[in-house]
């Protein structure tokens, strides 16, 4: 018979470390996804007196709208209403989430050899890099 593996614990130090990669991969994340979300569109902006209206425009046009036309406005009228709710839901702290970034980014970087370049790339501005501590240099 082979013989038994022994059971291994996992020191408290180890465990601390997880736990706060864990966390700054979170709060980098987070940022990342703030930061994707609220990316700058080509065109003209939409403004939330712009969608209601061409929700309004949608509705007439179901009225007299037929199998496929109706279709397309259908899935148009709900994803007008999905757009209007997240505009007035106002979005998330982008404040909030770069200070937590701040924090934790340099260490984050460090740790999973991220360049200066990558970060600029993603769209993280040169202001942010700098006050996390993160230069051209290294």
């Amino acid at each position: 018979m082979p013989p038994r593996a022994r059971k291994r614990t996992m020191s408290e130090d180890h465990k601390a470390a997880l736990a706060e990669g864990r966390n700054q991969s979170r709060a980098v994340s987070r940022y990342l996804d703030a930061l994707e979300a609220n990316r700058p569109k080509r065109g003209r902006k939409r403004t939330a007196e712009s969608v209601k209206k061409r929700l309004a425009a949608v509705e007439a046009e179901l009225r007299t709208a037929g199998g496929l036309q109706r279709l397309s406005l259908l899935q148009e009228r709900r994803d007008l209403e999905v757009e209007l709710a997240g505009m007035s839901a106002g979005g998330p702290d982008i404040a909030a989430l770069e200070k937590e970034f701040v924090k934790v980014a340099k260490a984050y970087s460090e740790r999973k050899g991220i360049s200066y370049g990558a970060w600029r790339e993603f769209g993280v501005p040169a202001d942010v890099l700098k006050r996390a501590g993160i230069s051209r240099g290294g």
